[in-house]
Order: structure tokens, then sequence, then C-alpha cells
């Protein structure tokens, strides 16, 4: 949608150029409409940036009451932006099974395209993720995706870790949007999956919330083919653990249950 704006801009742009101009050749007009794009671009970037500027500052490990909705906006239009140029191509399956109400979303983590994926073409289901602090600590990205939702989980301290799994089942309860975690807790080089820290699936149980298990394949190519050819990107939508077995379940099953679910996908499509 984002790349509709962007060239609905531009030809507005051009279209007023060409009424101003007493006459124009079609590869004027062509260029102007090129210039047209790069400046609706360059625009696109601005608003980003200043509205980062214009938010109010959030201290450290501050939560937020209500999300912003244009700085939700800017994020998965941003993330639909990045994916358009990196020529991400994103086949999702299983949307069907996507609950109405409030959940935690789990998902492998192969790239850093993953969230970008899951925020620009699932952005109906307002996921904010927990993520690393230095991620949230950058300028005009950290703030931006703090009044969209985004935490910072710090697993080097328990203290601060706990602090975070309860504000992001407080979100989930109040409705602020809804939660995705990468339990691995890293990106994996290898495309084997990395041990599950079962801590982060407190989160579904503390607000009472199913959890979507989801399987991402293909964003660790995307940097290989950067601006050169498509990349095919899969996300596959699982399975929904319902609340109630949520509750039932240990963290540490949780865990095993989503890796099991997350191997087998993978398994099955490695040996088609």
């Amino acid at each position: 949608m984002i790349f509709l704006y962007l060239w609905l801009l531009a030809l507005a742009a051009t279209g007023v150029w060409a009424a101003l101009a007493s006459s124009l050749s079609v590869w004027s007009l062509l260029g102007v409409l090129a210039l047209s794009f790069l400046a609706a671009n360059l625009l696109f970037v601005l608003t980003f940036t200043v509205n980062s500027m214009l938010l109010p500052k959030l201290a450290p490990g501050e939560g937020i009451e209500k999300q912003h909705s244009f700085s939700r906006w800017i994020c998965a239009s941003a993330a639909r932006w990045l994916c358009g140029y990196a020529g991400v191509r994103v086949h999702l399956s299983g949307l069907e099974q996507m609950p109405e109400g409030p959940f935690l979303f789990v998902c492998n983590h192969r790239s850093m395209f993953d969230p970008a994926v899951v925020m620009g073409y699932l952005d109906k289901y307002n996921i904010s993720f927990v993520s690393k602090p230095s991620n949230l600590a950058l300028p005009v990205i950290g703030i931006t995706g703090r009044r969209a939702g985004f935490l910072s989980l710090d697993r080097e301290n328990n203290r601060e870790a706990l602090k975070t799994i309860l504000m992001a089942a407080d979100y989930l309860k109040r409705g602020v949007c809804n939660i995705g975690i990468y339990p691995e807790g890293t990106r994996s080089k290898t495309r084997e999956l990395l041990p599950f820290h079962a801590g982060s699936f407190k989160i579904a149980q503390k607000a009472g919330v199913p959890v979507v298990v989801a399987c991402s394949r293909g964003t660790e190519k995307v940097k290989k083919c950067f601006f050169f050819w498509k990349t095919p990107v899969y996300l596959d939508i699982l399975e929904v653990i319902d609340a109630d077995r949520v509750k039932a379940m240990s963290t540490n099953d949780l865990a095993g249950e989503a890796k099991r679910l997350i191997q087998a996908r993978l398994d099955e499509t490695e040996r088609s």
C-alpha cells in the first residue's frame, strides 16, 4: 500500500508540473515522474524522522498507556517499504487460524527481515515485538517503535526481563497491541533452530491469551539478493494454542510444543 501512495503522490506532482509547463516531451515527463517518485520516498523518510522528533520521550523501562496510531502506521509502512526495495515476495498461509482477540505471536528467527515481514504483511493484526535493548536504543527507530508498542527485553538482567514480561502481558490485557516474540533470542545463522527461552511464554500465561505459532522461511536469503533479484519468503501460521491449553501447560512445555511445530514444518519443506 505504501508504494501505491508514493506513486500517486509522484503522479500528482508530475501532473501539476505538466500543467504549469508550456510543453514537455514524453521523455521529460518520465524524468519528472522519476524525480517525483524519488522525492516522495525522501518525504516518507523525512516523515518518519520528524514523527520521532515530535514524540514525547519515554524513560528507560517506561511503558505506554495507549498506542500512538501514526507511529504504528509508520512502522508497518516502513516495513513494507523495506521489503519492497529488498525484493521480498511474501507468501502467507494459515491466516484462517488467526484469532480475533489478543494473542502472543511466536516464530523462529533467521534474519532482520523477519519482523519486517510480520509488521508489513500481517499489519492488520497489530503485532509489536519484544526486542533486544540495542534495537530500541537506535535514533528515530527506537522512540517510534516504543510508541507503537515495542518493548525491550534484557535477558542479562532477570529483574528487568520480568518487568518487560509483565508489561507485555499488560499491553495484551488492555488491548494496546498484540505481542510478538522470537523465543530463540537471536537470529540463527545456520538455519537450525536455536534453543527456545521458555520464560517469554509467561507473557501469554499472565495475559490469559492464546499463542499463535508461526514458521518463517527464506528471509535468510534476502541480504544475498538485495536489489538484484526477487526473494520468496514464506510465513506459515502453523497452529493456535488456545488460552486454556496455555494456562494448563508449563512454560517449558509451551516452548517445546512451539519448537516441535516449527521444526516439523522446516523438516517438511526441506524434504519437498
